[in-house]
């Protein structure tokens, strides 16, 4: 009998799979998040409700550092098999319930205990992780072809306050990426602030603008309950009215706090994904495919255990479809120095992330100026700065 995690490709290659069981840390995020309000619980205390947050920026990072990075892929002869094994599937699909029941445990413990405002916050904060960590879901499942895979990733999107995600990123954000034109790329010398206040509505209106072309195309009404937008809006309405109706109005400040803080983790995530990088426009007026270049990667093992592969980014960009499990690094690809976990504090603090991220952005393009997204306000000075030229100039100097 053959081991689980063993696959022999159709001309006999083995592979062994030595994260199979290791995608199973993706658990300890959302378990991590109750174990505040139980220690709370046990021994009222603001701190326990801190913790998480403490770990996430500071723990995660550190983890991350000492496990260093994982180069590995699996064969392509196997990959078929490792994407049909149905161990990976039901790990994301089995998240979908654990981050909905962590949302709805923080929301009875913070309406049925006397907290502090900082115990408040603290729980309201931890539990917008746990949304942001859903729409990681999400995106996993919501690029899947199964009606059970995509009604799902609408669920889990639902707590975040964030369910047209499932509409724009699909069908926005994967089309543009790494353009000017689209508001979920970040641009060099754009902090993260900035960044925020354009991607956040303009996602938005383009998920609505999205769906409501595609019905229109159809010869259906744009406004009804086969919109995708409109179905996740209510979904995330249904969700909020019922807890808030269970619970009582004291969590609606928990609520909204939640749900914006779910959202600033997706921001987070975009913001860096990117930062800088743009595709090159062709005589068409269309912008060349996508490219594993076009993304930033991070192969470090335990953020990527616990985010399902979403740092090895350029790849997903690359082949949308491909599984997490099978997601692959290239080498010579833009790389950040450390997890997610690690890279959202530094953003946090633009003239930190500019020091850090700029000079590698310039040195992954070799300093071409046309292979940077950059803020047209601040292009003049950041080509004094670094010394920018465009590769017509620089193909003329070569000359």
């Amino acid at each position: 009998m053959m081991r689980a995690g063993t696959f022999i490709s159709p001309t006999g290659e083995v592979y062994v799979d030595k994260k199979r069981h290791f995608w199973l840390v993706s658990f300890m995020v959302p378990l991590l998040a109750v174990a505040g309000p139980l220690l709370y619980m046990l021994s009222p205390n603001d701190v326990f409700l801190w913790l998480f947050i403490a770990f996430w920026y500071l723990l995660f990072p550190v983890i991350d550092y000492f496990m260093g990075e994982d180069t590995s892929n699996p064969p392509e002869s196997v990959v078929p098999m490792l994407e049909a094994d149905p161990y990976y599937k039901f790990i994301a699909r089995i998240n979908v319930p654990v981050v909905i029941g962590v949302f709805i445990f923080i929301a009875w413990f913070v309406s049925s205990y006397d907290l502090s405002v900082a115990g408040y916050l603290g729980a309201a904060l931890t539990t917008g992780y746990i949304g942001g960590y859903g729409l990681n879901i999400g995106h996993e499942l919501g690029h899947k072809k199964t009606s059970t895979d995509q009604w799902l990733a609408k669920l889990v999107l639902a707590p975040a306050a964030y369910g047209h995600f499932f509409v724009e990123h699909n069908r926005g954000h994967h089309k543009m990426v790494a353009t000017p034109e689209d508001p979920a790329s970040s641009k060099m010398g754009e902090n993260i602030y900035s960044f925020a206040a354009r991607e956040l509505p303009n996602a938005i209106a383009r998920a609505a603008k999205i769906e409501h072309q595609r019905l229109k195309d159809k010869g259906l009404s744009p406004y009804s309950l086969k919109n995708e937008f409109i179905q996740t809006v209510l979904m995330t309405g249904a969700f909020y009215v019922s807890l808030a109706l269970i619970f009582g109005a004291v969590v609606i400040p928990f609520l909204l706090i939640a749900g914006f803080w779910s959202m600033w983790q997706l921001t987070s995530a975009n913001y860096i994904e990117h930062y800088g990088l743009l595709r090159k426009k062709l005589e068409s007026g269309r912008y060349e495919r996508p490219q594993p270049h076009h993304s930033w990667n991070s192969n470090h093992i335990f953020s990527n255990w616990a985010l399902f592969h979403l740092q090895r980014h350029s790849d997903h960009h690359a082949n949308a479809t491909r599984a997490y499990q099978s997601l692959r690094h290239f080498d010579d690809l833009p790389s950040l120095p450390n997890g997610y976990f690690g890279m959202f504090p530094v953003a946090y603090i633009p003239w930190l992330w500019f020091k850090v991220m700029d000079k590698r952005l310039i040195e992954v393009v070799d300093g071409d100026l046309d292979r940077i997204n950059i803020l047209p306000s601040k292009r003049d000075a950041l080509i004094k700065k670094y010394q920018l030229k465009s590769s017509y100039s620089l193909n003329e100097v070569a000359a």
